[in-house]
């Protein structure tokens, strides 16, 4: 169920929270601050710890509302001081409540049992270990909101009520002990997000002025020159002006091999200068910046609900009521309908209460969304919510863009023809329309030109582009196209023998061809070709063996050169000859036959494609707004071997989910079982309870060993 947005007319803020212990309680804070006076409405990322305000309440407020959780509340650009407290400091109720439990069991042996030093121990172990949990319990009760502190408080007082002081004991340090360990799993699932809100430092050195000084990344701004000596983290994106080193970008963009770096590169906040000096230009803020863009998304990503996890919510939402009233049934039901007796059976309830706690069901798909979007983060995949994780573990059909996506996106003139005239005035007036357009096709011409030293300064008259056939304009007074072979044949153009059978030969190497002419005639044939990327096979491999049913490409290039990359690459299906919206309703015939499919292009013209597949997947997010806006997930380093280990991580979250979710019910059945004839103690109810708590966070830590070898 989505959350209703009001109208925020009042000044957001964002806040960083610690403390947050389940779920449930964060709800309770979100519910708490949306109380206070002077908020308009709150936001809890209980995933990212956040907390967002619109309105304007104070630090003490806030923690005044997160009291019963004793949760701390900075601002979110605040650098709070991780204060680790000593164990036995921090879990001291905990340690002290264990030790009066092995007091009242040591009474219980040498005075017999029920004796009253022993029951004194076990009372005071009771008070000391479960006060925390009881205020919030009997504050849960009396607002008629059942939780799991709700649960505990009742099954802990019942058995202290029925003279189990023993059992009520034991399950205080044993529920304890349970929420160390879901705490400690958070924050291990958190850690990789920390990690990536470290990487960047936090003051620099910039030469201002004349002089260089050294000052917080908070102080720096756009335009501003900051030199970074060999062995430092750049602070800031930006331009390298001067100097020359190899950057690592394994950070932002997972690459393992560090890249050269020299003036007119750009670089990225959090990357590594690893032997040269260089002097950067700064190019944005420190909220721009690619590595905080990607903690943004990261954290956001978090927020948003997988659809596994909304079904758990809604569940435990009924199941909890349902468990109590169950509990009450069985107290009560059979001492008043068959004379049971009454201790036993109210025994039963309690056992019932505790074995029915949800902890282990509740955090069974967050601890799991949680690890894997922040392992992708980490080796430069930035999957943009638990929904698209969760999708991308489904997809049965992946569509490629060719361009920029298998190719490098860099093609080159490899070939050039002229037709009466000599080569180079057929380049000059080929640039000169080509200038105008944004295709890579076009950039390959531009270049060719500067090599020659064409001069190509004029401006085409009456310039038009043809989407996806080519482009058109007066040069000189006369008319010319620039376009492919299918553009001239629709233009009734003259193509002799000869010209269509060199167009063949490069059309089978997999050259793309452009076609230079009037209305009458061509005037010159150029070939272009764009290199494979390296990965590309290895990649189309790899998604075959991962059961990946079909694998396309759509382009726009020619039928024959589009066949030709496809062979060589080993694609299922080539469609060629294919414009945007061309594109766009394959994508949708695709969905009709295979449900969930996947298309993987640049972000920027494939944008309506990569908004009708299930999962739209944009190449090279570094640095690209387009990309990281557009795209479901985002291949932050321009790298396609990426997408199996993604399909990869995907899948294997989907399987730790069905895994949680069943071993946690089923452990709840084979418990509620043992009920009927009696055989499951309160102990044994509490131990199942942690123990599916921790088997289920330990198996989605598991998560964070996926890694790119799969």
């Amino acid at each position: 169920m989505e959350r209703h947005t009001p109208n925020r007319t009042e000044p957001k803020k964002v806040y960083r929270v610690r403390g947050f212990t389940c779920a449930n309680c964060a709800a309770i804070f979100e519910k708490n601050v949306k109380n206070l006076p002077g908020v308009q409405d709150a936001q809890v990322n209980f995933g990212a710890s956040k907390l967002t305000v619109y309105g304007n309440a104070t630090v003490e407020e806030l923690e005044k509302a997160g009291a019963f959780e004793n949760l701390k509340v900075t601002p979110e650009k605040e650098r709070a001081a991780e204060k680790k407290e000593p164990f036995w400091k921090e879990n001291g109720d905990v340690l002290v409540s264990a030790l009066l439990l092995i007091a009242g069991y040591l009474f219980g042996e040498r005075y017999g049992e029920g004796n009253w030093l022993s029951s004194l121990a076990y009372g005071a172990s009771i008070l000391i270990g479960g006060y925390a949990l009881f205020v919030k319990g009997i504050k849960n009760l009396l607002r008629f909101q059942f939780d799991m502190n709700t649960l505990m408080t009742v099954a802990i007082l019942g058995a202290a009520a029925i003279g189990e002081w023993g059992e009520g004991a034991t399950v205080v340090i044993l529920f304890a002990i349970s929420e160390g360990l879901e705490r400690h799993s958070m924050e291990q699932a958190r850690q990789s997000i920390r990690s990536l809100m470290d990487l960047a430092p936090k003051e620099a050195l910039i030469r201002r002025g004349g002089s260089e000084l050294t000052v917080n990344v908070d102080e720096i701004r756009v335009g501003d020159i900051m030199i970074v000596k060999p062995g430092q983290k750049l602070a800031m994106d930006g331009v390298v002006i001067k100097g020359a080193s190899t950057v690592n970008q394994a950070a932002i963009t997972g690459e393992s091999i560090p890249v050269a770096k020299a003036a007119g590169d750009e670089v990225f906040a959090g990357t590594l200068n690893e032997e040269g000096l260089l002097e950067v230009k700064v190019t944005k803020g420190a909220e721009d910046t690619t590595i905080s863009k990607i903690i943004h998304l990261v954290e956001e990503a978090q927020a948003k609900r997988a659809p596994s996890q909304a079904f758990v919510d809604r569940f435990a939402k009924f199941y909890t009521p349902v468990i109590m009233s169950a509990a009450l049934l069985i107290a009560v039901f059979p001492p008043l309908v068959v004379g049971g007796n009454w201790g036993e059976w109210i025994y039963r309830g309690l056992a019932l209460l505790v074995v029915g706690c949800p902890c282990a069901l509740v955090i069974s798909t967050p601890v799991s969304i949680v690890t894997a979007i922040g392992n992708a983060a980490k080796r430069g995949v930035l999957i943009k919510g638990g929904i698209h994780l969760e999708e991308a573990g489904r997809i049965s059909a992946v569509a490629f863009d060719k361009t920029g996506t298998l190719t490098k996106g860099v093609p080159q003139v490899t070939d050039l023809i002229a037709f009466g005239e000599n080569e180079n005035e057929r380049l000059k007036i080929a640039a000169i329309l080509e200038k105008g357009s944004q295709h890579p096709i076009a950039s390959a011409i531009l270049r060719r030109a500067e090599a020659e030293q064409v001069d190509f300064k004029a401006d085409a008259e009456d310039f038009s582009s043809l989407t996806g056939k080519g482009v058109k304009g007066k040069v000189d007074g006369q008319l010319y196209y620039v376009g492919s072979p299918k553009l001239f044949t629709e233009l009734h153009t003259s193509i002799d023998e000869e010209a269509l059978k060199q167009i063949d030969e490069w059309q089978y190497q997999g050259k793309t061809v452009m076609l230079l002419g009037t209305e009458e005639k061509v005037l010159a044939l150029i070939a272009v070709a764009d290199e494979v990327r390296d990965t590309s096979k290895n990649v189309i491999q790899k998604l075959h063996e991962l059961g990946i049913k079909k694998t396309v490409m759509l382009t726009g290039d020619n039928k024959a050169t589009a066949e030709t990359i496809g062979k060589r690459l080993g694609i299922a299906e080539v469609k060629a000859e294919l414009l945007p919206q061309d594109k766009l309703e394959y994508i949708q015939t695709l969905r009709a036959q295979y449900s969930h499919v996947a298309m993987v292009g640049d972000g920027v013209n494939d944008a309506p494609a990569l908004a009708a597949s299930t999962v739209g997947i944009a190449m090279g997010g570094a640095g690209t707004d387009t990309a990281l806006e557009t795209a479901d997930i985002a291949l932050m380093g321009d790298d396609l071997s990426k997408l199996p280990y993604t399909v990869s991580l995907s899948r294997k979250t989907l399987s730790i989910i069905k895994q949680n979710i069943t071993f946690s019910l089923g452990i709840k059945v084979l418990a509620l079982l043992l009920i009927i004839p009696g055989w499951l103690t309160l102990w044994m109810a509490i131990f199942a309870d942690m123990g599916a708590t921790l088997l289920v966070t330990l198996n989605s830590l598991r998560l964070l060993q996926v890694s790119e070898k799969w």
